[in-house]
């Protein structure tokens, strides 16, 4: 699929749950068995929901832990900018990995995850990069990492073997199932959900204050064919390449010409005195 050959000699690891989150300790054992040189930045408290996101009002704290694992006060992607750009700058990542997300990344969700948001940053500065997270039910007692535990590095390898061209980074998703109930690994589109809307719930503090908390009411999903949704709702892992490019190629080939044509008529009529179309 593509002629770039991906390497795991040094491996960047980063996520939005933070430096303590269980899903990055699984991530960086797996990251131990594929290569020698494992970094992990990450932050140093949880920043799900912080997007692509950079911190440019406030200065970065960096506390070094360990030799190559550092936590940093600042969004994922802060995390993977200083890495790449500071602390790896002599010698630079050859593969960014992001994760485990506690949490499904699938649909519309990617837009605001920072799991996803780090693994762009990466693509970004030209690195391969994959994002992982792990689905869970509603309301879980605890999380089940079992699935991504036992298929983090089959999904790893299996994208590296089949490669992935530049500025396309990979989206995986681990089913909630039980880890022996995992039916395999589709590639898979980007789903979308049935959105209910925001719920802005407001609360009063104890000096009378009110203050909000952000909620989506959500009805249940309508997967469509081969998505990210349906994937891991029939037990799938799913593995969904993204692209950084925006552009709708199908709208801009409708409006090109049109909309320039209209635009000039209109500048030419508001110079004649504001003559409508």
């Amino acid at each position: 699929m593509s002629d770039r050959r991906i390497s795991t000699e040094r491996i960047l690891i980063s996520n939005d749950d933070g430096i303590h989150s269980p899903g990055l300790s699984i991530l960086e054992e797996i990251a131990g068995h594929l290569s020698d040189e494992v970094w992990v930045v990450a932050p140093e408290f949880e920043q799900s929901g912080a997007g692509h996101s950079l911190s440019l009002s406030q200065p970065l704290r960096v506390r070094r832990l360990e030799e190559r694992r550092f936590a940093i006060r600042g969004t994922p992607t802060d995390c993977v900018m200083f890495a790449i750009n500071h602390l790896m700058r002599e010698r630079r990542p050859t593969l960014v990995l992001s994760g485990i997300n506690r949490g499904g990344n699938l649909a519309e969700d990617i837009t605001y995850s920072g799991t996803v948001a780090a693994a762009m940053e990466g693509t970004l500065a030209g690195i391969p990069s994959i994002a992982l997270s792990q689905c869970i039910r509603p309301r879980p007692e605890r999380t089940n990492w079992e699935p991504a535990r036992r298929c983090t590095r089959a999904a790893i390898e299996s994208a590296i073997a089949c490669g992935w061209p530049e500025g396309v980074l990979i989206n995986v998703n681990f089913p909630s199932c039980p880890a022996e109930e995992v039916r395999g690994l589709k590639v898979t589109a980007q789903g979308r959900r049935d959105l209910g809307g925001l719920i802005v719930e407001e609360r009063v503090d104890t000096r009378g204050i009110p203050y909000y908390w952000f909620g989506l009411s959500r009805t249940p999903g309508t997967p469509g064919l081969d998505t990210d949704l349906k994937a891991v709702r029939e037990g799938f892992v799913s593995l969904t390449p993204l692209h950084l490019d925006l552009t709708h190629e199908a709208t801009r080939r409708a409006l090109e010409g049109r909309v320039e044509e209209r635009f000039a008529a209109a500048c030419d009529g508001s110079a004649e005195g504001g003559k409508k179309l």
